[in-house]
């Protein structure tokens, strides 16, 4: 009989994931609105609100898993959401672009140990045999976020002030650190330290983890044209109204198909999803390419849910199996390292793509990004087979 995933722990994990992402993607959609409105700040400036919290973020994932491994993950739990939470509550008292980037910066660091450490809690709770549903879940959190960040935060900024919308981001993190002494926490033994105190390389990452790791880097890559460009290539078709729906059938054809995913990676392997999942995503962004009507908008909208919603799970059950247990911190933060890498290089790249070629080639380029991805799992899935072949003959 299969052990159950849905335990209380994992159900507060859960929650706690998904109100620490709502309020994430809630201040990035708002938080540029807020730089040209209330700090008379300009488009450069309302972009470097997100790039200065994503350089925070990849900084601190380099000692993410160190510093589960020598502080405990439920002090850097407890101590990570309360933090995050604290430093919500500064936004409405910025007054200055500079003090907004400050805090940007601070933010990003307990954001980036808080996503670490709930997602590390996360694979210890799923059953090994149920991984990839489990973990398939718990990205759920994330996927609903996309969409109800930004829905409700640009809803209420109609009748509310951006300093009364701040507020009630830092109430619902406070709700997510009430809910996080309801999760159990099992330590593992710590691991042999270093020589003298010094840091290694191992001890920022996980090897194991890098070559799905870096799968996972050229697929965010690819990633961030949808994140940062689709809504100004939507206003260049004149189909700006329908970006909200794009993001809706977006998360909702994931929502969807996640259960199904999931059982299908822990049943007939990882290959059986990833590869369909890529080719389809690619294919989402081909059509993107060529779009110019809300119908092929929101078809192409369904296919790159589809087939990126089930990429990510899935590469990080792939990265977490291949570590230890009691390296599953590390694991984590290697390849969120090289996730958020991808983001942040892909925004800046393609827009210099964009610049040059327009927003339908940069489609064909984030398309063939992917065909390039399929050869690197390809590459990643031979030398694992290889491997296990060599584990069964010893």
């Amino acid at each position: 009989m299969n052990k159950p995933i849905w335990t209380r722990p994992f159900i507060m994990t859960v929650i706690n994931n998904f109100f620490m992402f709502l309020v994430f993607y809630s201040l990035l959609t708002i938080l540029p609105v807020y730089v040209l409105d209330d700090l008379n700040g300009n488009e450069g400036q309302a972009g470097l609100v997100t790039t200065i919290f994503l350089i925070a973020a990849i900084i601190v994932r380099l000692f993410a898993g160190k510093i589960l491994e020598v502080f405990g993950k439920r002090k850097v739990l407890l101590a990570g959401i309360f933090l995050f939470c604290i430093f919500t509550f500064v936004y409405p008292f910025v007054n200055s672009f500079f003090l907004l980037m400050v805090l940007r910066f601070v933010h990003g660091i307990f954001f980036a140990l808080c996503s670490t450490v709930l997602m590390t809690l996360a694979a210890d709770m799923v059953p090994a045999e149920r991984k990839g549903e489990g973990l398939g879940y718990f990205a759920m959190s994330m996927n609903l976020a996309v969409v109800v960040g930004p829905f409700l935060s640009l809803a209420l900024l109609q009748i509310l002030p951006f300093k009364m919308i701040f507020l009630g981001l830092a109430v619902v993190l406070l709700i997510g650190f009430a809910c996080s002494f309801g999760i159990e926490v099992v330590e593992e033994e710590k691991t042999k330290v270093s020589p003298k105190g010094r840091m290694t390389l191992e001890d920022i990452f996980e090897f194991k983890a890098l070559p799905i790791a870096f799968v996972g880097f050229l697929t965010s890559l690819a990633y961030s044209g949808i994140m940062s460009f689709i809504s100004v290539y939507a206003k260049s078709l004149g189909l700006f109204e329908s970006v909200s729906l794009f993001f809706v059938v977006f998360a909702a054809i994931m929502l969807l198909s996640r259960p199904f995913t999931g059982r299908l990676f822990d049943r007939s392997g990882p290959s059986a999803v990833i590869y369909p999942s890529l080719v389809i995503f690619a294919i989402g962004l081909f059509m993107l390419s060529v779009t110019h009507t809300t119908g092929l908008l929101l078809v192409s909208a369904g296919l790159i849910g589809l087939g990126y919603g089930a990429l990510l799970p899935s590469y990080q059950t792939m990265a977490i199996q291949k570590a230890p247990k009691e390296r599953t911190g590390h694991a984590t933060s290697t390849f969120f390292i090289m996730y958020d890498l991808g983001i942040a290089i892909g925004s800046f790249a393609l827009g210099i793509v964009s610049s040059h070629l327009g927003y339908s080639s940069l489609y064909v380029v984030c398309g063939s990004i992917i065909i390039i991805t399929i050869a690197a799992y390809a590459w990643v899935s031979k030398k694992r087979r290889g491997r296990q072949l060599e584990t069964s003959e010893a």
